[in-house]
């Protein structure tokens, strides 16, 4: 059973538009504390949101039957600060349990000591709702700073960046290693259920696993004399190692493929663990067959072969050249910033997608939602192609979209307008959006597993970072030189 939020007051909380917050405080938990008042202010707005949001997290069950679950409004309160003061579940916990102006926000009495969030509670809630969801939460946000900045949607700026996905860095020896030890840790769970023999040392087995990675790991930090031959030889070992266990992996298979068909009802536990043993033994001799190219015949694995992670499989290496991380491992992700400082858009690019090749589509998308109000827009030469020059002309009043090549932007330059070159001298503010999406927001390093908990992640710093430019305008708005409203943006 769950309710938007609670209609009923009480003595020891005061409303939510009655929740008096420190402006004189510079922290970021201020901003979006009052941009959420503002949303709670406006039912046309609050109620758009909260009926998103219910679609997700009841599905096609009924919403006024089962245990009291968390509100939605509580579920928007805790995905807004979450990445938007850029905390773990565990600092979101403590924050729920013990900020005051966060509880009586959400609705949380003083009196209330019945209502606790466990960290896996608010996991589990806030994993409910979609990415999409947040997307379009976070546009309504950009659209609802209109009101404050009537002309922010008519120059925009974009560009590109890497969230890096949560994994180590890769190498054959440990992704070969994560594989062996997942197969370790599950395979004797499931040869007990299926009465499967040959897992009674997986202990000792383990042992010498760890032996063998640390024996390669310390010839790759000595390096030194017959550093070639010496790496091959331990490699050697750990492949021969590899092929004994996963033999002894396929004969496992096999027993728990006879043993699950003569169950009437097969346990779910058992296919399960099944599901994982194919999916890591998989893994694990896809990465033996090309480490062996590679280390034993000398040959260059092209990176569309190599796999970066056995726990993140859609991570992708993206090789920018930009100092201190040339090569980073995520995915790419493109923003849109609007004259307010808003992320007006933002789009998860697939494993492949090159920046000039979103640039068009995605334009015609927000030209297309936002009633083809912008009418200046800002990318840099890694957009740029001919064919793009053209459409964006077509899309935009005044382009300014960086040619590549020193005599074209040396022509460019000559040919300008006074828009294009105001354009091209804000453009590198769009870098202070991706820094403080890195540093404020979370988008330093995906801290959530799968691909979609990747889209959730950022989408719910977007979220953030608009919540807090909302704050800070509605602060700015009675006290311009409220600590809480300070900013360094230019003034339109």
């Amino acid at each position: 059973m769950r309710k938007a939020f609670e209609l009923q007051k009480r003595f020891d909380c005061p409303s939510v538009l009655e929740v008096e917050l420190n402006h004189k405080c510079r922290d970021e938990i201020i901003p979006i504390l009052e941009s959420l008042k503002h949303i709670y202010s406006q039912p046309s707005l609050r109620d758009k949101i909260l009926n998103r949001i219910a679609q997700d997290v009841n599905g096609k069950s009924s919403s006024k039957h089962g245990r009291p679950g968390m509100d939605y409004w509580q579920i928007l309160v805790l995905s807004s600060v979450r990445l938007g003061c850029n905390l773990d579940y565990d600092k979101l916990q403590d924050l729920a349990e013990q900020h005051q102006a966060l509880r009586h926000i959400m609705g949380i009495g003083d009196w209330d000591t019945q209502t606790k969030f466990d960290w896996r509670r608010i996991n589990q809630n806030l994993c409910r709702v979609s990415p999409e969801t947040i997307q379009e939460i976070s546009e309504w946000i950009a659209l609802e700073g209109q009101e404050f900045v009537p002309e922010a949607f008519k120059s925009i700026r974009g560009d590109s960046f890497v969230v890096p996905t949560n994994i180590h860095y890769p190498t054959d020896s440990s992704l070969i290693g994560d594989g062996l030890r997942k197969l370790l840790n599950i395979a004797p769970v499931l040869a007990n259920i299926v009465n499967a023999a040959g897992w009674r040392q997986h202990n000792h087995l383990q042992k010498k696993l760890r032996r063998l990675l640390f024996k390669i790991n310390k010839i790759a930090q000595a390096k030194g004399k017959h550093y070639k031959a010496k790496m091959k030889g331990a490699y050697q070992s750990l492949f021969h190692f590899a092929d004994q266990l996963l033999a002894k992996t396929m004969e496992l298979m096999s027993a728990s493929v006879r043993w699950i068909k003569t169950q009437v009802c097969p346990l779910s536990e058992a296919e399960e663990l099944y599901s994982q043993v194919v999916y890591f033994a998989s893994g694990t001799d896809h990465v033996c067959g090309y480490a062996k190219r590679r280390v034993l015949k000398g040959e260059t694995i092209p990176n569309e072969e190599k796999l970066f992670s056995l726990f993140e499989p859609q991570t992708e290496l993206i090789n920018r050249g930009k100092s201190p991380n040339p090569i980073e491992f995520g995915h790419r992700v493109f923003i849109v910033e609007n004259a307010a400082g808003f992320i007006c858009h933002f789009k998860v690019m697939e494993i492949g997608e090159q920046d000039q090749e979103v640039l068009i589509p995605e334009m015609k998308k927000l030209q297309s939602r936002l009633n083809h109000q912008i009418e200046q827009g800002s990318f840099d030469r890694g957009f740029h192609t001919p064919d793009n020059q053209i459409q964006l002309k077509k899309l935009l009043k005044h382009p300014c979209l960086a040619a590549k090549g020193k005599l074209k932007q040396e022509r460019q330059e000559k040919e300008a307008t006074i828009e294009f070159r105001q354009a091209r001298q804000n453009h590198p503010g769009v870098e202070s959006a991706i820094g403080a999406l890195q540093s404020g927001n979370g988008q330093d390093r995906c801290r959530d597993r799968t691909d979609l908990g990747y889209k959730r992640y950022v989408a719910l710093g977007i979220l953030g970072r608009n919540l807090h430019t909302l704050g800070k305008l509605i602060i700015s708005q009675s006290n311009e030189e409220a600590p809480a409203a300070k900013s360094k943006r230019k003034q339109l």
